[in-house]
């Protein structure tokens, strides 16, 4: 017998219940020590402006489609049951959707439960990279870069939003497959589709290179963001 698959109104209130009850408990649960919890949440570096994000103090949109529901709702998942998880996140989407605040909350709440992560915007990595340019060598200096890739959970902000040199692109990509056979999660956001939506429009596979994109298909589940840019009431 083929057993019913659940309507999406269905799986959406029950995604919404587990919403309300995230941010109904709040983080709870006992979690590494308060010092612990101090150094872990300066090592990871996460900018001043979202310090203070977390899951139970993410807000949809009062007009939203469901996405950022479904984008909660992964995140969530991914703090509940890490180390158990298998594949990080890559959140897509336009500016102003709540990409990052999902991402720093999936740092700072599981900074909770005493894992040591690290946060960078993508255009800073590049910059770090280069800067570890040993012109002698011709190569990278990777000890420089060995908190990127030692970190038990990485999140790169703003992936495309600088587009790398080839050097710099094939460096980002040994990153990124280094911590992909040490089984290191991954999360990473993107102002860039998939798909053009106008002849003119690069893709994410335009700003980071074939091979890059290629490896995050497995390396991570993408999740589609959309909504208005909530910045945009600031002018109201």
């Amino acid at each position: 017998m083929c057993r019913r698959r659940p309507s999406p109104r269905s799986a959406l209130s029950a995604s919404e219940r587990e919403w309300k009850s995230w941010r109904g408990r709040g983080r709870g649960g006992a979690g590494a020590a308060p010092r612990t919890r101090a150094k872990l949440l300066e090592a990871a570096s996460i900018p001043r402006r979202y310090t203070e994000c977390s899951l139970s103090n993410y807000r949809l949109a009062k007009n939203n489609n469901g996405s950022q529901l479904r984008a909660f709702n992964y995140a969530f998942r991914l703090v509940r049951e890490y180390p158990a998880v298998d594949r990080g996140l890559l959140l897509m989407g336009g500016v102003g959707v709540g990409k990052t605040h999902l991402a720093a909350a999936i740092l700072r709440d599981l900074v909770e439960k005493g894992v040591p992560c690290l946060f960078y915007e993508f255009g800073a990595l590049l910059k770090e990279i280069q800067n570890s340019y040993n012109p002698v060598s011709q190569t990278s200096e990777l000890k420089m870069l060995a908190p990127v890739y030692e970190t038990e959970v990485l999140v790169l902000d703003e992936l495309g939003a600088v587009k790398p040199t080839d050097w710099a692109r094939d460096t980002m990509t040994q990153i990124i497959n280094t911590r992909y056979n040490d089984k290191k999660l991954t999360v990473l956001t993107t102002n860039y589709a998939d798909a053009r939506s106008a002849p003119a429009d690069e893709t994410l596979e335009d700003r980071i290179g074939v091979r890059l994109r290629s490896r995050l298909y497995e390396m991570c589940r993408t999740i589609v963001v959309e909504g208005e840019d909530y910045r945009r009431r600031f002018d109201v």
